[in-house]
């Protein structure tokens, strides 16, 4: 098998290096090139073609955020990693590459202690993320030029046909949903843009997300949420009484899980060991939301890398719930979604852009649901 290409654009030479070298230590990945802006690397991009790029935020000609917004333009479709800053402003300008169409990101290491220690974190965030992108994407990136008024596309390697799955019968007893539950991962921040601004009104129950990010970034993704749609959107705190309308986003590196009691459905944050190598996870989020209202809960599963969320989909289900998943055509990764289809779990397939609709009809019409009385 080739392996896979990939383009290192920084504009530290010791960012580069450190990116490089950990790389190459994966007999898998081949560094082809590097950049010290966004101008080079578009430039680089047309004459090396690599399968994956690795793009810094911040530099200097043309920014991170610019070169992807002109490869996309350029009709490039290969994964791009941003390469982002644990800070609230690179929380944002990581947000706004994903907009513009970058794929996924990792954050730069910081306080790190040796050399060793940086390359060996660049090397655990970076490597799997490449390699899960690269097979999606079919390995060398796809090619799509406007020519006149034709459109040609070629690609070494086409992406596979999406796998056939069989859905779960509706349950025997539809329960109408106290509580919406969503996890989310790779893709999974342009997706939840996606289904938030597709809601036309406020759902009548609570709809709790696991989104895998680092803290801050967290709390600017709630911000970016909130701006869209009639939802109101908030990083999740601990101990707060579940409202229908709300929207409650897992912090990063924080469990997100619901409890009830005769007071009423409430948030609870714990940092107990990680659950499928993520802190949040939505098996966690999931396995609480049965616990507190057995059937009576809609799960959701959009795109994202792994298997997390199966787990909780299958108690969920268990309990006489239903759940929803992307489709692999509309999804960044069919790791999660994937995961809970293929495990027959899954009581509907759908594009990305059809999840908000079939949400709100889950849930019924705008009478509010209670949230923390058992019925």
């Amino acid at each position: 098998m080739s392996p896979i290409t990939v383009l290192v654009v920084d504009d530290s030479v010791v960012v580069r290096r450190l990116v490089t070298d950990a790389l190459t230590s994966d007999p898998e990945i081949e560094v082809v090139g590097v950049a010290a802006n966004g101008q080079i690397a578009v430039s680089k991009v047309a004459q090396l073609d690599p399968d994956v790029v690795t793009m810094d935020i911040e530099m200097p000609v043309m920014s991170g955020i610019e070169a992807v917004r002109a490869l996309r333009r350029d009709g490039r479709r290969m994964p791009i990693i941003m390469f982002s800053t644990l800070s609230e402003r690179g929380a944002v300008a990581t947000l706004d590459a994903l907009a513009a169409g970058a794929t996924d990101y990792v954050t730069k290491p910081a306080n790190v202690g040796s050399v060793s220690e940086s390359l060996a974190r660049v090397a655990d965030d970076l490597i799997p993320r490449i390699k899960g992108l690269a097979r999606r994407s079919g390995g060398a990136a796809r090619k799509v030029r406007s020519t006149g008024t034709t459109v040609s596309a070629t690609a070494v390697a086409p992406r596979s046909a999406p796998k056939p799955v069989a859905l779960r019968p509706a349950p025997t007893r539809t329960l109408r949903p106290r509580a919406v539950v969503l996890g989310s991962s790779t893709g999974g921040p342009e997706a939840l843009s996606t289904v938030i601004a597709g809601l036309t009104r406020p759902l009548p129950v609570p709809l709790l997300v696991v989104q895998h990010m680092p803290r801050v970034f967290t709390r600017q993704l709630a911000a970016r949420l909130d701006r869209l749609g009639p939802s109101t959107v908030v990083e999740a705190s601990d101990g707060v009484e579940l409202r229908a309308g709300t929207v409650y986003i897992a912090p990063g590196d924080v469990h997100l899980e619901v409890r009830r009691s005769a007071a009423g459905a409430r948030t609870h944050l714990h940092q107990d060991a990680p659950v499928n190598f993520c802190r949040p996870a939505v098996d966690v989020l999931f396995r609480s939301a049965v616990a507190a209202f057995g059937g009576e809960l809609l799960g959701v599963v959009l795109t994202g890398m792994g298997s997390d969320g199966k787990v909780g989909a299958q108690a969920l289900v268990d309990a006489g719930g239903t759940v929803i998943v992307q489709d692999e055509p509309t999804s960044v990764v069919w790791g999660m979604p994937g995961s809970v289809a293929t495990a027959g779990l899954a009581h509907a397939v759908l594009p990305v852009a059809e999840i908000a609709q079939a949400v709100q009809r889950a849930v019924g019409s705008g009478d509010v649901q209670p949230v923390g009385v058992a019925r």
